[in-house]
């Protein structure tokens, strides 16, 4: 982890997106610390008994272990990152995902903390009285509740990225910028086959279909812009270098 922390420095990255930290805080900070670079942000399981990953289930511990491991690194906004499909199909699924939400936010400030979601393509998949499952659970949250979007599965679930973006407007601080070919169809909805990150297409940021810089451009209070691939197309530090350029060529930091 230290090499690798020390590389992405190296390539010019000052904070990067801490995940799975909660066993090992302490290792992650010192490793943070020797190569100078910050984790505003961290990905992890807020809201479910465990995290669904293509790569396996890593259980969920209590929110207070959650935010006592995030506050050691420094992490300031702790990020729910995956909800099971399931759960995004009726109105009462997605009330539960809001309360749980806002009750995390509530615990998280005795920490100093904050807490945010971040959505694959689920959330787009039924909607309620013409609003999709993911402004629905927006319109619930507290205003304390930050959001990061994923813009690849945002558009993966037929959105329109800039749209909704704009229409996020100031709780929108994060976005992760990942481009590629969008599956034909949504991975999540019911029905679908089994999915893993090795089935997609994804490219570096500027190359592919999603629209980047529309989608940046309309957004009024974005901090981070996470460069992210769920599966790399080459060499993986090659990709990450390729996307930061990118994001420097339109004037967005990383």
């Amino acid at each position: 982890m230290t090499g690798s922390l020390a590389k992405l420095a190296e390539i010019g990255f000052s904070n990067v997106e801490a995940f799975d930290f909660v066993s090992r805080p302490t290792e992650i900070r010192a490793a943070l610390d020797a190569a100078g670079l910050a984790s505003p942000t961290g990905h992890a399981p807020l809201l479910s008994d465990e995290l669904w990953t293509p790569d396996g289930s890593i259980p969920t511990p209590a929110p207070e272990v959650v935010f006592e491991a995030a506050a050691a690194i420094g992490i300031q906004t702790v990020i729910d990152p995956f909800v099971a499909p399931d759960r995004w199909l009726t109105e009462d699924g997605v009330a539960d995902i809001a309360e749980r939400l806002n009750s995390a936010a509530e615990k998280a400030a005795s920490f100093g903390l904050t807490v945010g979601y971040h959505n694959h393509a689920q959330e787009f998949v039924a909607s309620f009285d013409g609003q999709s499952a993911y402004e629905r659970l927006v319109s619930l949250l507290d205003e304390r509740v930050a959001i990061e979007l994923d813009l690849f599965w945002a558009l993966t679930g037929g959105q329109d990225v800039p749209a909704l973006v704009k229409s996020l407007g100031d709780r929108l601080i994060a976005v992760h910028v990942k481009d590629g070919i969008v599956p034909t169809s949504n991975p999540w909805a019911p029905g679908a086959g089994e999915f893993g990150s090795s089935s997609l297409d994804q490219r570096h940021a500027g190359t592919g279909e999603v629209p980047l810089v529309a989608s940046l451009q309309a957004a009024t209070n974005l901090k981070y812009a996470v460069v992210e691939y769920d599966t790399a197309p080459g060499d993986v530090f090659a990709d990450v270098a390729a996307s930061l350029a990118f994001l420097r060529e339109n004037g967005v930091q990383a």
